[in-house]
């Protein structure tokens, strides 16, 4: 065959290796970018969180003319919290109580949350240890932690990361339960008086769908024209005007609607 004949062929090859590189590339980014999403809210949170304990420590000692340093470390740990939490809800057995009431999940993920930031600062203690000269092996890591251990530090330390836990946790349930990103909208978009005769008049809309579903079968109610059908849309059409008349108007521009 001529070697005309081939470069074709050749150029389309060329083409597809480089598509499915751009595609491999695209596909690596927006992991990067779904998992930096997921780890900034936490991030975040303990970051004010920890420096908050911090710059109220200060306040406690100030009076004892006692300085205290610990931005990076609690920077540091912020950044730790974020990717423990990163890692643990990647793990199936954290959605144990998902469908408990809601008190039981929220306790079981801090206190899996807890022991694993535990489990991760004594990892960071022992890589400064050994970046130290610290000998691996034969106990050296215990005896050097053993001998500048606190309880009272430590108990201090725990408790606060199992309250912001605490905190955090209880929040990121009750927006998953509400919807992703209502939790927002309630606190810094919507009134207080829309949103209690709104929550009023879904949740009777809701007992009304519960009860339609409970009396009929699911055939009855995806059937055209029966009246379980006709309740159903009556039910979804009056829940879907209550999200747009609650929902935040667009502004007008000025002599719109001169």
């Amino acid at each position: 065959m001529p070697k005309t004949a081939r470069i074709p062929e050749n150029m389309a090859m060329a083409h597809v290796t480089e598509a499915a590189g751009h595609s491999r590339w695209a596909r690596i980014g927006a992991t990067l970018a779904h998992e930096f999403r997921e780890v900034l809210p936490p991030t975040i949170f303990f970051f004010i969180g920890f420096n908050l304990v911090l710059f109220t420590k200060r306040l406690f000692l100030a009076d004892y003319l006692i300085q205290v340093s610990g931005f990076l470390v609690a920077t540091t740990g912020a950044l730790i919290v974020g990717k423990v939490v990163l890692v643990a809800d990647k793990m199936p057995f954290l959605r144990r109580y998902d469908d408990a009431p809601l008190i039981r999940p929220i306790l079981f993920k801090t206190i899996v949350y807890t022991m694993l930031v535990f489990i991760a600062r004594l990892l960071e203690a022992f890589v400064h240890y050994v970046a130290q000269g610290g000998a691996v092996g034969g106990g050296g890591f215990i005896d050097d932690t053993l001998g500048s251990f606190s309880w009272y530090r430590f108990s201090a330390t725990q408790i606060w990361i199992f309250v912001l836990f605490l905190i955090y946790v209880t929040a990121v349930e009750l927006n998953t339960l509400l919807g992703d990103g209502e939790l927002f909208k309630i606190f810094f978009t919507r009134r207080s008086s829309e949103l209690k005769s709104s929550r009023r008049a879904r949740i009777r809309l809701l007992v009304r769908l519960s009860r339609l579903i409970d009396a009929h079968p699911i055939e009855a109610l995806g059937t055209a024209g029966t009246k379980p059908h006709a309740e159903l849309t009556a039910i979804l059409r009056a829940m879907a005007q209550g999200d747009r008349s609650t929902s935040p108007r667009p502004a007008t521009a000025p002599g719109a609607g001169a």
